[in-house]
C-alpha cells in the first residue's frame, strides 16, 4: 500500500479529493492527514497573499479568522470532513490537528508510518514561497521522501502542482 502524508489548512474540496486519490493510478493508498488551523498562521502574511491574489475582501476579513483555541473546533470539523471524503473513495485515512511545530510533527509521522511521499495541499502563500518559508520548501529539508506541493481550488477547478521533491 502506498502511504501519503497530506498536509492541509482547510477541508478538501471534491476536486482535491479526486486528484489526490488518483495520483497513483490504481494503487491502494493510505493517507495520514495533518490539518493546521489557518488561525494559527500569520495574519499579516495571509492578508498580503490575499492582496496579491486580488482578493481584497478576504484581506480585510483575515483578522476575523478564529485563532488559538477558537481555531481548533473548526479545524477538527474540517479534518473529519476530509477524512470521510477520502474514505468514501476507498482510501484509508487517519489524521490529526496540528497544534504546534507542524514540520517536526511531519518528520515524526513520515518516520513512524514509513510514508512514501508528502503532499502539501494549500492555497498560494506568495510571501512565504518567495522566501522558501512555505511548508513544502521547508519540508523538503526535513523529510527523506518526495514532497509534492499542490494548490487547492474550488470544487469546479482542478488542483495544480508545482513539482515534486
Amino acid at each position: 500500500m502506498f502511504t501519503s502524508v497530506l498536509m492541509i489548512e482547510k477541508p478538501l474540496t471534491p476536486a482535491d479529493v479526486e486528484f489526490v486519490t488518483t495520483l497513483h493510478g490504481d494503487d491502494r493508498i493510505s493517507f495520514v492527514v495533518l490539518m493546521q488551523p489557518r488561525g494559527k498562521q500569520d495574519v499579516l502574511l495571509r492578508a498580503i497573499d490575499d492582496v496579491a491574489l486580488g482578493e481584497f475582501d478576504d484581506a480585510v476579513r483575515e483578522g476575523e479568522e478564529p485563532g488559538g483555541a477558537r481555531a481548533e473546533a473548526p479545524a477538527e470539523l474540517a479534518l473529519a470532513h476530509t477524512l470521510q471524503a477520502l474514505r468514501d473513495t476507498g482510501a484509508q485515512a487517519v489524521g490529526q490537528v496540528v497544534e504546534d511545530h507542524p514540520l517536526d510533527l511531519l518528520r515524526s509521522v513520515v518516520d513512524e508510518t514509513g510514508a512514501d511521499e508528502v503532499i502539501v495541499l494549500t492555497t498560494p502563500h506568495f510571501v512565504e514561497e518567495f522566501f522558501h518559508r512555505d511548508w513544502a520548501s521547508r519540508a523538503r529539508h526535513k523529510v527523506g521522501v518526495p514532497v509534492l506541493k499542490l494548490f487547492s481550488h474550488a470544487a469546479d477547478d482542478q488542483p495544480q502542482g508545482t513539482g515534486g521533491g
